[in-house]
């Protein structure tokens, strides 16, 4: 599946929308609180990414018979 800048655009002003509106209301976000946090998410999101562009990998899912 592939995103179109502007589904990128959108998507980045609704999460500023949305962590405005955490902030307004003092609540935690769902999300890392601090930037090593966040860093580790695209770090999980690029490799996931790099693995599926080598074509490599290993379906533990129906190996497990789920």
């Amino acid at each position: 599946m592939s995103s179109t800048p502007v589904v990128t655009i959108a998507a980045l002003v609704v999460g500023l929308a949305v962590g405005a509106l955490f902030a307004f209301l003092r609540v935690p976000i769902p999300a890392p609180p601090e930037l090593p946090g966040v860093v580790a998410i695209v770090g999980i999101y690029l490799g996931f990414k790099l693995v599926g562009y080598a074509g490599v990998g290993f379906d533990l899912l129906d190996a497990l018979g789920v």
